[in-house]
């Protein structure tokens, strides 16, 4: 029997005319929906509704932890496994005998910048010091929490949570949007990846349900960022002297949370709003800029050779841990601080929100991996997407949290950096450092810190608007009319804003540890349609089927 071309028509019914125009109206509508309920209800129910979500949460974890842990061991083994297998690897992301957009150089910085982000200025120092303090290996008495017996084992969790874990969600979303659409003609949204598996039935209900899902994923992911974020620019702006917008403990006030979103969004709609123009393109360069300048202060006049260390060292441990780490699920004893529930704990508080976190991003980073890696193969795609992106979060690991702790065990920092809250973490470090030659210097690499924090914001929820419009549009990546340009800013604004206010950023945690978990079978199911795709295609080209679209005839839009 002979093999029948792969689906390359997935229609999606849009709206031909009125206010949503270009949308498929149930998918957008709907999303618009549950995510204008859970803004209302955090702003108006907010002790109710951090009650139930932490309820929803605790349950999540106790049941569905080992899926977290393991969903993400396996896409780790799938990228791998496609970059070895030889049928898969050598297969274009396009047309046959297409050929990359960008050069090599071009696509690794791309890489870069989306290898560093909110997330480096505020983990890159806390979350080595956290783990200085407190990891697995400390509650079971094998090591001593802030002793330099210890360094090596924060540095292995540290990694385990920014690595190869990561960027395999990204990698894997990426690399399916970009299959199926540059190799199919299908549209560029999440429901196209799935068609091996379901067929033309993704044109209907099924198919936008899937939307759905990687929308509401996608907000609440992005929202987990900027939570972060809100609470890092308001210790900047704390610390180069606006008061009133903190309290004691450094967490941010009401008036604090509303002052940096109005800033935040405020400048992100604009953007979406003139597209990619002069201005984003100006604030990536400073960007970008002040990235390599930050990055290299601490190299230089940083902990330079307690980096390297961490940096060698580091990613030796954590190679020789992975395969352990990748499969270990933590198991409590119902007894309330005993070793197994502490262990628990932990794991649900640091590996299982990390991958949540990582998961409900996939759709928002896979977007953008997918459209800078067109006419790439796939053994070219997993390589760059998940090693590139790794170790610049390593380095970052490892000059900044190195330098931090090594200024806790020898640099008479006596804990002013580890008891700083953990988006001030950076601004307490660069101040202890550069106090001693002149404050002036101190203040001005805070305010450098706040207006490279400012920019990551920017164009993140920038970003996040379009992706989301892009998915409601049907894969459509032209512009999109202003009110709902406006309604997806506001409406991130305000799930920020409501999660904040009714629980802190452990409440934005919890709703996104919920809203990940449906997306996670989503990806998982990405796996499997894959898979089968690219065997099919293999049999196809035995067969002298055609697997790509001719991008001569394509109706589809030219990158």
């Amino acid at each position: 029997m002979s093999m029948k071309p792969p689906l390359s028509d997935l229609p999606i019914k849009t709206a031909d005319s009125g206010f949503y125009r270009g949308f498929s109206v149930n998918v957008t509508v709907i999303s618009k929906i549950i995510i204008s309920l859970l803004v209302v209800w955090c702003i108006v129910w907010p002790t109710q509704a951090g009650n139930v979500l932490g309820s929803w949460n605790a349950a999540i974890l106790s049941q569905f932890a080992a899926w977290y842990i393991w969903v993400v061991t396996a896409f780790v083994i799938v990228c791998i496994g496609l970059a070895l297998w030889p049928t898969a690897g050598r297969m274009n992301l396009g047309a046959d005998g297409e050929k990359p957009e960008f050069s090599n150089f071009s696509w690794f910085s791309m890489m870069f910048g989306a290898g560093i982000g909110v997330g480096m200025l505020t983990w890159a120092v806390a979350e080595p010091v956290a783990h200085f303090n407190n990891n697995p290996s400390v509650i079971e008495g094998v090591t001593t929490s802030l002793d330099s017996n210890n360094v090596r084992t924060a540095y292995i969790w540290s990694y385990l949570h920014w690595g190869l874990g990561a960027w395999a969600c990204y990698a894997i979303a990426g690399l399916s949007l970009a299959f199926f659409s540059y190799r199919r003609g299908l549209p560029l949204t999440i429901r196209s990846s799935l068609t091996p598996l379901f067929g033309k039935s993704l044109s209907g209900n099924t198919g936008h349900l899937i939307d759905i899902v990687a929308v509401v994923a996608t907000i609440l992911g992005v929202a987990q960022t900027l939570g972060f974020g809100v609470e890092q620019f308001v210790a900047g702006l704390t610390r180069i002297g606006i008061g009133g917008l903190a309290l004691e403990d450094g967490s941010a006030t009401t008036v604090g949370i509303i002052v940096a979103l109005a800033v935040i969004m405020g400048a992100s709609t604009l953007s979406a709003l003139s597209g990619v123009g002069k201005g984003i393109k100006w604030l990536s360069n400073i960007n970008m800029v002040l990235s390599i300048f930050l990055l290299g202060f601490f190299i230089i006049f940083g902990a330079t050779w307690f980096g390297a260390m961490a940096f060698f060292v580091g990613i030796w441990d954590y190679l020789i841990a992975l395969p352990w780490l990748s499969f270990n699920v933590y198991t409590s004893d119902g007894v309330e601080g005993s070793t197994s529930f502490l262990l628990t704990q932990w794991q649900g508080w640091w590996p299982v929100f990390y991958w949540a976190w990582w998961i409900a991003f996939a759709p928002f980073v896979g977007l953008f991996l997918a459209r800078i890696s067109r006419g790439r193969t796939i053994r070219e795609f997993v390589l760059g997407a998940m090693i590139v992106p790794s170790l610049m979060c390593f380095v970052w690991f490892a000059w900044a949290g190195g330098t931090a702790i090594d200024l806790e065990l020898n640099g008479g920092a006596g804990g002013l950096i580890l008891d700083a809250a953990n988006g001030d973490k950076i601004f307490a470090m660069t101040e202890f450092m550069l106090s001693p030659i002149a404050d002036a210097l101190a203040w001005a690499m805070a305010v450098l810190i706040v207006v490279l924090l400012m920019t990551f914001l920017v164009t993140s929820a920038d970003s996040a608007v379009l992706i989301v419009n892009t998915i409601n549009a049907a894969g459509d990546e032209g512009p999109k009319a202003r009110p709902h340009i406006l309604f997806w800013g506001a409406a991130l604004a305000f799930v920020v804003g409501g999660l904040l206010i009714s629980g802190g950023t452990g409440a934005i945690q919890t709703a996104m540890v919920i809203g990940a978990l449906p997306f996670s079978v989503v990806m998982a199911l990405m796996c499997v349609a894959l898979i089968k795709a690219i065997w099919n295609d293999g049999r196809r080209e035995a067969s002298g089927v055609a697997t790509t679209i001719d991008p001569e005839t394509s109706s589809m839009p030219a990158e």
